[in-house]
Parts: structure tokens; sequence; C-alpha cells
């Protein structure tokens, strides 16, 4: 199935019924999902740390993992939200893919928004087609958090920029051809350091990586990336200098959204497993699941699942309509929402399980530490509460 910019109105895009495209797509990418499968693919990539080249590969001849990017450039010339619904059905199979997240709805995003014409030609085919990756450096070991105390800096020397610092946390640089870093430049006229987004290919001299050991199953890795006066053309510098911290966060709400989609759909994709045990398991007279003690937990998180999931097609909705604003408080509350679901439903489903919910025959286990991620990236659960505070609420600022 190919992807083509849907003429959707703005009732068609508010409207609780998606309309029938949304819902072909919804069928074809849980249709590809089902092709793989948690326990029978993902999970025994994860156990040896492979990335999902295969599925990755065929989502990406379906048209799936460009369909945010404009049509000019090979995508879809849809919006995140049918990323999002893309990421959700995967993650309904156990099978979404991190690097959605990364390459097509942070990178893409803010180059189809910011980057020059050669930058768009030279990146969006390949973002769009997946055949090009991009990975995503903000995240440094003394800033975590408060991205404004990046150190990352790059100065110009001549036509060129020296990039140097290093980053945590990096997902799948091993599977990137670039890295969107951001770095900081010095405002000669305040001598304050301003934020900037600078493209570095892998293969650049002096860009160096280091593999993270996490414990968790994941087949997707997680580096540290030293950038030791790394030298760029001026053509590396992604929209200007001085105004990246808008371009950031034209990133970064996409980026919550697609998470909270990947913890829903990982949500689906534990209660469908419990529902499915509950109903076939049978220790008294009848199925475990005609115990409330097991129907109302699942009943629970059924409804957590898809108010989680209403919140996120909100946020996806703002943002494709341009309120910047709107899609922020959505996302944040989007993200917050998803993670606490999905990680309830783990659980939850762990525990209707028994101790088969611990066996590695059905991997609840280790989605539920996989899961946990929600919780703290790509925005901790406590930068949430505090955003919703001071910017919903109009509280004082705690931080």
């Amino acid at each position: 199935m190919s992807v083509t910019s849907p003429d959707i109105t703005r009732s068609d895009r508010t409207s609780f019924i998606e309309t029938e495209e949304r819902r072909e797509l919804r069928s074809a990418v849980s249709a590809l999902g089902a092709r793989y499968g948690y326990r029978e693919y993902v999970l025994p990539k994860a156990r040896v740390g492979e990335p999902l080249t295969e599925l990755w590969k065929d989502a990406a001849e379906l048209g799936f993992l460009g369909v945010n990017l404009p049509e000019e450039y090979g995508g879809g010339g849809a919006g995140i939200y049918e990323l999002a619904l893309v990421q959700e059905e995967l993650a309904a199979h156990g099978a979404g893919l991190l690097l959605v997240v990364v390459s097509p709805a942070i990178c893409g995003t803010i180059i189809a928004k910011y980057g020059t014409d050669d930058q768009k030609r030279t990146w969006l085919p390949g973002l769009a087609a997946g055949t090009s990756i991009m990975a995503f450096g903000i995240t440094e070991p003394d800033a975590g958090s408060n991205s404004h105390q990046i150190t990352t800096t790059a100065r110009r020397d001549g036509d060129d920029w020296i990039v140097r610092g290093n980053k945590v946390y990096i997902s799948g640089v091993d599977q990137a051809d670039a890295v969107l870093v951001v770095a900081r430049t010095e405002d000669s006229r305040t001598g304050k350091l301003r934020p900037a987004l600078f493209i570095v290919p892998t293969d650049t001299p002096g860009f160096e990586r280091t593999r993270m050991h996490m414990d968790i199953l994941e087949p997707d890795h997680q580096f540290t990336l030293f950038l030791d006066d790394v030298r760029l053309p001026s053509t590396a510098l992604v929209g200007e200098a001085a105004a990246a911290l808008m371009q950031l966060f034209a990133g970064l709400n996409p980026e919550r959204i697609l998470g909270a989609a990947m913890a829903v759909g990982q949500g689906r994709y534990a209660l469908d497993a419990a529902v499915r045990f509950a109903n076939e398991r049978t220790v008294w007279k009848e199925p475990i699941g005609a115990h409330q003690g097991i129907a109302h937990p699942l009943a629970q998180v059924k409804i957590e699942l898809d108010l989680a999931e209403l919140m996120m097609r909100k946020a996806a909705v703002l943002y494709d309509e341009g309120d910047d604003f709107g899609a922020a408080e959505a996302a944040n509350m989007a993200k917050y929402a998803a993670a606490e679901a999905s990680i309830k439903a783990l659980d939850q489903a762990i525990q209707t399980h028994g101790g088969a919910g611990l066996t590695q025959e059905y991997g609840l286990a280790a989605m539920l530490a996989a899961a946990r991620i929600a919780r703290v990236a790509p925005v901790s659960r406590e930068m949430i509460l505090n955003y919703v505070a001071q910017h919903s609420l109009g509280l004082p600022r705690s931080y």
C-alpha cells in the first residue's frame, strides 16, 4: 500500500471517527505488524541485540515510514497523526520501531520545515523511503532535562563550523547515516550561547561513538557520542543559527506524540495478551476472566489506554493544524498518560498470567522493562508535571 496526500478538512481532523483512508492505513499497518509479531520476531531479535531490519524495509516499501513527509520528496504528504497511527499499530503487535520516532518524526520534520532546498533534496527522499536514517543528538551528561545547559559548542572557522562536545543516550547511531546534533553557537554581541542544529554524517572525521550497555532487552542500541573538533561545511547548519530553539521544538512535539503512540500500542499488546489468557485459562469451573479480581483491573486498563490514545490523537491534530502551544500541552499530557497506561497494562498482564507472565515464552516481563523507558524518555514524568503546573495551571515555576 502506498500512502498519498489525504484530502482532510478541519472537520475531518477533529472528528472522533477516522476517515476511510486512515482506517485503511491502520488495517494495512496492522497486517504488517501481524506478519512479524513480538514473540516470533521482535523478542528473538532483541535478545541478540539485532535491529528490526526486515520490518523496517517492509514498512518503508509500503510507504509507511515517510507518510508525514512532503510528497515532492517522496513522502506521503500526510501528517504526524498518520505517522503516530503507523507507530501505534506496529506497537500493538509488539513491533514498534524506535527509529520512526527519531528519523522521520524528529529529523524529517525539522528538515522539511527549516532545511535548505539542498538539505531537503539530499535527505528527505531517503528518510521518506527508509533507505536513509538520521539519529538525533540532544541529551548530554550534565544537561539531562535542561536543554538550556547544553555545552556542545559550534564555532565559526572561515566558512566552516567546528563542533565539539559529547552526547549520551543517542538511539540507533549504528544504523544511521547522520546525526542531527543540537549544539550552541556564541552570540558575539551578548556572549551568550544560542542553540543550533547541525547535520553530522556518521563517517565525519572526529565523530566517534561508543555503545552504552543498557540492562533492558531492545533491538536498538544507545550510544555516547564524542565530537572532537568535528569540521562541518556551512551547509550542515539547519535553519538559522539563532532560531534553533523554535526549530528544536518543531521536532520535540512529534517525538512526544510518537512516544505516546508507541506506549499506547504496547499497552494494547499487553491487554490483548491478558484478555486472551484470561479467556483460555481455567482453574476452577470457568475461565479466570469471569472473576472480577481479573476482569475489573483489565477493564480499568482498557479505559486508561483509550483515554491516553484520545489525548495522543488530540496532540497530533493540533500539531498538524499548526497550533504549537496547544500541541505542546497535549503532547506532554499524551506522553504522560500513555506511559502510565502502558506500564499498568503490562504489569496487569503479567499478574493475569501468574507465573507464566515471568517466563521467556511470553516475553511480558521484558516488554515491561522496555515500556518503563516511557516514564523517563524523551522527557521525564516529573518534567511533564512541571510543565503542566506552570503552563496549564499558571502556577509559579518550580525549577
